[in-house]
């Protein structure tokens, strides 16, 4: 097998070059038991097996700033220094695997504080371990506990934050950062019209929505390596009438293109309970599509990407230079192999599982 796929392509994202064009999506593991933030053998084997599965990027879980940050209290960290050593095995193992590593850093807003999915739903109390949210707004996500509206003070101190942790991930070993503005988190709760609204310098019209954002990124910017990819992960739409839309998002892509990122890794919804989605193959693929085409960016397609032929088709007709793959690849880490096989493509296996290799 000697075929040339896209698929199988290398990326050069400023210093850095992936194997492929298969990102590890990131994935909360909830895993995190003594509530500090600190990985554990659950995330070195988590990620370690993706890595050893192929793929080109392995993005750890979205990663907490700060404490309250954090959307369950079993989720990682980068807040505190101690934190840093407990990446590096991590990050070491993922470079031995030939594997570019990166996290995803995060803040929850009016989402953190809720109970980790097989536990419970909705927030978890003070008096539980939980904590007192806070977002644009004082009116929060619909089921949650409210959150207290940020004071200027408050967004200055997650600009900061952001900053930190995105010099802690390089201390740990990390090779990219992602930014997570999607989902409802707070990122995105300031971008939306639906979450936000402040009548201050940081709400009203997309600029003062997307004020926070650009902050966090110059601030990220400034800190991380002019050589190592910064990665945004968006929200494209919130599928609501009235809430941030597509459109909105290219002009937000171009402004982040602007401040030195280089992919905007583009999913969708989490704002509002009341999102109409009709999800499918690829339903998010359209989203990637445009974002590249008119905010001239690189983009990451994600979403109910299954098939090693429908990647392939994705990177072809132009619309990501990457595939981000959760869900599959939980069911299946060595999927990367298995699509190298099926596109009839000849790449390096570990010599340790070459006894399995597809005949």
């Amino acid at each position: 097998m000697s075929g040339v796929t896209h698929l199988f392509s290398p990326l050069t994202l400023r210093g850095t070059t992936l194997r492929n064009r298969i990102m590890v999506a990131p994935m909360c593991q909830y895993s995190v038991e003594a509530c500090d933030g600190t990985p554990t053998d659950w995330h070195l084997v988590h990620l370690g097996a993706m890595a050893r599965g192929g793929a080109g990027l392995v993005m750890a879980e979205a990663t907490a700033v700060a404490p309250e940050g954090r959307i369950s209290p079993q989720d990682t960290g980068l807040w505190d220094d101690a934190q840093i050593g407990a990446w590096r095995p991590i990050t070491a193992f993922l470079a031995t695997q030939s594997a570019v590593s990166a996290v995803q850093l995060a803040h929850a807003g009016n989402k953190a504080s809720t109970y980790r999915p097989w536990t419970g739903r909705g927030s978890v109390p003070v008096d539980d371990g939980g904590w007192q949210t806070m977002g644009p707004s004082a009116t929060g996500y619909p089921g949650l506990a409210d959150p207290v509206a940020m004071t200027r003070a408050d967004i200055d101190a997650v600009v900061a934050a952001f900053a930190a942790a995105a010099g802690r991930a390089l201390a740990a070993g990390f090779d990219v950062v992602e930014v997570h503005a999607a989902h409802g988190y707070l990122l995105h709760q300031f971008l939306s019209p639906l979450s936000n609204d402040r009548t201050d310098e940081y709400g009203g019209d997309l600029a003062g929505r997307a004020r926070l954002l650009r902050e966090v990124v110059a601030a990220v910017r400034a800190v991380w390596p002019e050589d190592r990819a910064l990665l945004v992960r968006i929200s494209a739409t919130d599928w609501v009438e009235g809430g941030h839309s597509l459109d909105d998002s290219v002009v937000v892509a171009s402004w982040l293109r602007e401040l030195g990122v280089d992919l905007v890794d583009v999913s969708s919804g989490g704002v509002s309970p009341d999102q109409q989605i009709t999800p499918g193959p690829g339903y998010q693929v359209p989203l990637a599509a445009r974002i590249r085409a008119e905010a001239r960016i690189a983009t990451a397609a994600v979403g109910m990407i299954t098939d090693p032929a429908q990647a392939e088709t994705i990177l072809a007709d132009g619309s990501a230079d990457l595939v981000a793959l959760a869900r599959v690849l939980l069911r299946d880490p060595q999927w990367p192999l298995r699509a190298a096989h099926e596109l009839g493509v000849e790449v390096p296996w570990p010599p340790q599982l070459l006894r399995g290799r597809f005949t």
